[in-house]
Parts: structure tokens; C-alpha cells; sequence
């Protein structure tokens, strides 16, 4: 560590609860609550949607963030969607929600 820079303040354990991109779930277990196989997650990291944590063993961690994502495109290809086109899909669908987030926040700032 550089010596002048600061550093950073630990976190309590309960700040994760509330931090949606806290890589709280195995990937059996975000397999289990989206009602989709483990192979769909990996296909979302294949095709560049998510991309997982990894822990210390190598295993993967999904986030609530994550698994929002993962569960949207669930939804478009259970609408006979293809997986490359429903991952475009909600990868718009995010950016355009965020600049609609950021351009009201500049609103606000008027």
C-alpha cells in the first residue's frame, strides 16, 4: 500500500445485507432460487451478461444484482427469446434504467 493513501474503513458484517452487489450466493444455491440450472448461469457469464466472483476455493458467487439480471433474462427466454438476444436485451434494459436514474438525479440537482 502506498503509504499517503488512506484506508479504506472495514465494513461491519451487516453493511452486506443491504449491498445489492455483495456476492452473497453459491451458484447452487442462485441456481435453486431462479428455478434454472447451474449451466444457464454459466451461460450468462459466457455470453458476458454476469460475471461472477469467484471465492477463495474458485467457486462462483452471484449477487442480488446478478441474480435480478439472470431472472429477467429467464423470463425473455421462457418467451422463446434466444439467450445472446435476451442478454442484449436486458443489458439496454439496464444501462437505459441507470440513465434514466442519473438524469433525474441531475433534475433534482437543478
Amino acid at each position: 500500500m502506498i503509504p499517503d493513501q488512506e484506508r479504506p474503513v472495514p465494513s461491519s458484517g451487516a453493511d452486506k445485507f443491504d449491498d445489492e452487489r455483495y456476492p452473497a450466493y453459491t451458484m447452487g444455491r442462485a441456481a435453486d432460487m431462479l428455478g434454472v440450472t447451474q449451466g444457464f448461469l454459466r451461460s450468462l457469464d459466457e455470453a458476458g451478461l454476469i460475471t461472477p466472483q469467484r471465492s477463495a476455493g474458485g467457486h462462483r458467487r452471484y449477487s442480488r444484482y446478478q441474480l435480478r439480471l439472470a431472472a429477467r433474462v429467464r423470463e425473455l427466454v421462457d418467451q422463446g427469446t434466444a439467450v445472446d438476444a435476451a442478454c442484449r436485451i436486458v443489458t439496454l434494459e439496464d444501462q437505459l434504467h441507470e440513465a434514466q436514474r442519473l438524469n433525474a438525479e441531475l433534475r433534482a440537482g437543478d
